[in-house]
């Protein structure tokens, strides 16, 4: 039973991820090494937003539609010794603003892609505790339109390889369900190689770095009646350290802040609760929150922390695992640096991951 809800509480913060802080589309969890035996998973998940803002004239639906997948492997090497491969796309952006609006944004595009790769070995101490860690290879590209009518600023990145890292360690009770594990994910430092371009400007080539977040993150779970477990997260990431703010952009818009810039770090809260109905079927539901700050955003992300609730089902059949997710978002109101505002805005997500016991 408590593999089963824990792949469901899985798909409930990571395959639905949205609007969490930054630039953050997945949790990066480390549930896939609990699982018993080797096993793998392939997850998908399509999320919606609904975010506009009002700045002279109204911005339309600035936030496009995304999709994620991942990918996980796992499997024991001995009594001891257990390895998983993670494949991920941990952050993103997806800007649009609706040309026509009278907007002054309007027009204006943005989009960043990532993917990770992480290899993660763990060791069993006995009694229940257990210490695993590994490398991250993560790819980033990015690519901007601001201002078109006007200005015609463009900015266009390659796309960089660096290494990361993780360490984490996890103690369990299998009698009674519990299981606490605390991951610890490095800094990436990218340092991306961007063409810009204007109206005004011949296009040149500069080096910018980027740096992706640290981050700690906080799992547990715990059984609390017959068929009934209890899970959650806490993960802290480190926003205000990111930033993307290129010379000739610096140029051409001088006292602005970066294209990408993020004031505070970010705090996600996650708890929620699930229950086996019978052999095939099993529920879950769980309540996240990310504290809206009230600090000024950039235009090309407008929004401040959120408060989401999930519903998921596992369907378990011999050794194939079928869990599906839906969640709404309610994010936070916020305001950017030029003073528009974006109040009343959302999204839905939906998630499902298929898993394979062997």
């Amino acid at each position: 039973m408590r593999r089963t809800i824990m792949a469901a509480a899985a798909l409930g913060v990571g395959a639905t991820a949205v609007n969490a802080g930054g630039l953050e589309r997945t949790p990066q969890s480390m549930a896939i090494l609990f699982e018993e035996g080797r096993t793998f998973e392939l997850s998908f998940g399509y999320v919606s937003p609904d975010v506009s803002g009002t700045l002279g004239a109204d911005s339309g639906d600035m936030l496009a539609s995304f999709s994620n997948l991942g990918l996980a492997y796992k499997a024991d090497l001995n009594d001891t010794l257990s390895y998983a491969i993670i494949f991920d796309q941990p952050y993103g952006a997806d800007t649009a603003y609706p040309t026509g609006t009278g907007n002054p944004f309007a027009g204006s595009t943005a989009r960043v892609r990532s993917n990770a790769l992480s290899g993660v070995l763990q060791y069993n101490m006995g009694n229940g505790a257990s210490v695993y860690g590994g490398l991250r290879a993560q790819s980033l590209q990015a690519e901007a339109v601001l201002l078109p009518a006007t200005l015609n600023y463009t900015i266009n990145s390659d796309t960089d390889y660096e290494l990361g890292y993780l360490v984490g360690a996890a103690y369990e009770r299998p009698e009674i369900a519990l299981r606490v594990a605390l991951t610890y994910h490095s800094e990436t430092s990218h340092d991306l190689s961007l063409t810009e371009a204007s109206n005004l400007d011949a296009t040149q080539t500069n080096s910018e770095p980027v740096n992706l977040p640290q981050a700690l993150n906080l799992e547990f779970q715990s059984g609390v009646a017959e068929d009934t477990l209890v899970f959650g997260s806490v993960r802290w990431a480190e926003w205000s350290e990111t930033e993307i703010d290129p010379s000739l952009y610096n140029t051409r818009f001088p006292g602005f802040p970066p294209i990408v810039f993020f004031t505070d770090d970010r705090i996600t809260y996650t708890l929620g609760v699930g229950r086996r109905l019978n052999e095939t079927w099993s529920i879950l539901g769980s309540l996240s929150h990310e504290e809206t700050t009230g600090s000024a955003t950039g235009n090309l992300g407008p929004t401040d922390g959120f408060t989401s609730v999930s519903l998921g089902a596992v369907y378990t059949k011999d050794n194939m695992k079928i869990t599906g997710g839906l969640r709404y978002v309610d994010i936070g109101d916020a305001m950017s640096f030029s003073g528009a505002d974006f109040q009343d805005n959302s999204a839905i997500a939906a998630g499902v991951r298929v898993g394979w016991s062997f």
